[in-house]
Order: C-alpha cells, then sequence, then structure tokens
C-alpha cells in the first residue's frame, strides 16, 4: 500500500480508501482499518512515504452499517443499521461472495458510541501524518443508511423529517471538527446512486439540506458522486450544479465531482476539483499523461480487490 500510494504522489490531493473505524464498521474482507495502534502505525508508513515524494493525501472515514455480515462483526454480532432492514446487497468474506446479514436496529444511547469511534479515528489519522480527513457519507453505508427515508425508519430525534436524518452526519463533522480544523474536513456523498439498495423519495430536497448545512461549517470540499456509483453518470434527473452553488454559497470551500471523467470531461466542469478513480489505479503518473496527451494503460478489472502487486503497484511509468 506504501508503494501503490507513494507512486500515485503527483495526484492534486489522495483520497486514500475507505477506512472503517471500528470492527463493527467493517463490511469486507481485507479492508483497512483506524483504529488500532499498529493500523495507525501502518498508515504512517504509507503517509511518510507520499509525504517524501512531496504528496498529499486524505483518509476516508468509513463504517458500512448493514452492509456487512456476522462473520466480520465483534463475536459474531448481527450488523448495525438505523432500522432493522436487510439490504438487498452482497459483500465479501475470505471465502467469497456472501449476501449481507440481517441487521438490528441502534438503540439510542449507542449512537454516541458511533460518532465518539469517528473522533477517535480522526485523532488516529492525525496521528499517522493523513493531512486531512473525508467522512464517507455515500453508496449505502452507515451515514447513508441514516440520511435515506427508505433504510431510516426511526421515531427518534435520528429519524422522520430530513433534519432528525442528517443528525448523525451533522453530529460525525462536529466531532472530528474537534481533531482537524474544518478546511481539512470534507465529506462524500451520493445524491442519486443506488447502490447497495439506497434511495430516497425526495433526494433533491434532502441533498440541498445536507449542502446548505455542511457549507455552513466551511468545510474543505462536499466530494459528490454523479450518478450511479460505478455506473451511468448520464440522464440523471438532479441537479447538480444547484447542490454545489448551495455549498458555496453558504461557505463550503470546493466541490468534487466524481464518476467516470475523462481529461475532456474535466476540463468542460465549471466545478472546482475532479476526481479519477479508475484511471489512477491503471496510471501511476497520471497527472504527467494528462498533461502531455499520452495514452493510458488499460486497467485490469479482475485484480481490483484481493490478490497481490498485479494491478496494484506493477502498472508502468510512461516511458519518457
Amino acid at each position: 500500500m506504501a508503494d501503490y500510494y507513494s507512486q500515485r504522489a503527483s495526484a492534486g490531493l489522495i483520497i486514500a480508501e475507505a477506512t472503517q473505524i471500528s470492527q463493527q464498521g467493517q463490511g469486507y474482507s481485507w479492508t483497512p482499518g483506524i483504529y488500532t495502534e499498529e493500523q495507525t502505525n501502518g498508515w504512517k508508513n504509507v503517509v511518510d512515504k507520499v509525504h517524501g515524494r512531496g504528496g498529499k493525501i486524505c483518509l476516508q472515514l468509513w463504517h458500512v452499517g448493514r452492509i456487512s455480515h456476522i462473520d466480520l462483526q465483534p463475536g459474531n454480532q448481527k450488523p448495525v443499521a438505523p432500522s432493522a432492514i436487510k439490504a438487498k446487497a452482497s459483500i465479501w468474506l475470505q471465502s467469497g461472495s456472501a449476501e449481507v446479514s440481517e441487521p438490528r436496529e441502534l438503540e439510542l444511547f449507542e449512537i454516541g458510541s458511533i460518532v465518539e469511534d469517528y473522533r477517535q479515528a480522526a485523532f488516529n489519522a492525525k496521528k499517522a501524518g493523513f493531512d486531512m480527513i473525508e467522512i464517507h457519507a455515500a453508496n449505502g453505508y452507515l451515514i447513508d443508511q441514516f440520511l435515506r427515508d427508505s433504510s431510516n425508519k426511526r421515531s427518534d430525534r435520528y429519524g422522520g423529517s430530513i433534519e432528525n436524518r442528517a443528525r448523525l452526519l451533522l453530529e460525525v463533522i462536529d466531532a472530528v471538527s474537534s481533531i482537524y480544523p474544518t478546511n481539512r474536513i470534507g465529506f462524500r456523498v451520493g445524491p442519486t446512486s443506488n447502490f447497495n439498495d439506497i434511495n430516497d423519495s425526495n433526494p433533491e430536497e434532502l441533498f440541498a439540506y445536507i449542502a446548505t448545512q455542511l457549507g455552513k461549517k466551511s468545510l474543505a470540499y462536499m466530494h459528490v458522486i454523479e450518478g450511479q456509483t460505478g455506473g451511468d453518470r448520464q440522464n440523471i434527473p438532479f441537479n447538480y450544479d444547484k447542490l454545489y452553488a448551495l455549498f458555496k454559497q453558504n461557505g463550503g470551500l470546493s466541490s468534487i465531482a466524481n464518476n467516470g471523467y475523462t481529461k475532456d470531461l474535466a476540463e468542460a466542469t465549471t466545478v472546482d476539483l475532479v476526481a479519477f478513480g479508475v484511471p489512477f489505479i491503471a496510471n501511476p503518473d497520471l497527472v504527467y499523461r494528462l498533461e502531455h496527451g499520452l495514452p493510458l494503460n488499460e486497467p485490469d478489472q479482475p485484480t481490483f480487490y484481493g490478490g497481490d502487486e498485479k494491478g496494484y503497484t506493477d502498472y508502468p511509468f510512461y516511458e519518457k
């Protein structure tokens, strides 16, 4: 991992892979955490190597909620969720793909502990030397499950109205801002993505509220997955430009657009920043190639998850 990320240190900002804040927050085998001293030291090695090559790196903090399996949970307990609604989704165990387990509804008193897990994860990220952090609130994971009315049927102060459903995200942001200044905190949302069986009856109003409230906190950026995660970004009935404008009008510093961007699309957009995912996997020197109009390596999709250095650190740099 240290080799992989340092190879890509020429990125304007590396947003590292989703990293669970606790064992309860894990949903897939072989994903990293930031809740033990050993994990924190491992990440420090990664960060030091990126910094040694002049790069900047951000850690994405993650709790999967119901997108998990009892085999991955402490004491083989049920995964947790805002409501006890099983998702039509699958995860990956060491033995292979498996359906997610049925979750249990979080008790009200447990939610504060999860907020504290985010704060502690931010503390560990800072200890490891990360330049900033991003709160993962997309793709049907725990925070997104609280945001959406398809997965959140609670009747307490975390359910019902948009303000209540957004409460957990705002509390997490407030908690981590005790560790990092707000201009070193970003968050990620996917307003129209149905990934991991997630949806909402009124995404325009929901995400307008989120953009407004988190803009007021002067956060570094709002990172938006446009369209379907890993899929179609065209013909999606959602006004992303309005969302970006709301965030900045209320004090947010920048916005990042994500999903299927090419060099031409990126240069044509008016949004502040663009995230590249798959092209950066296959091209450690993506910045150089884009700057000079050079051909790109083709990604080897079967090697994207698990395995060894093949399809990870062995993609060639362009021979000048």
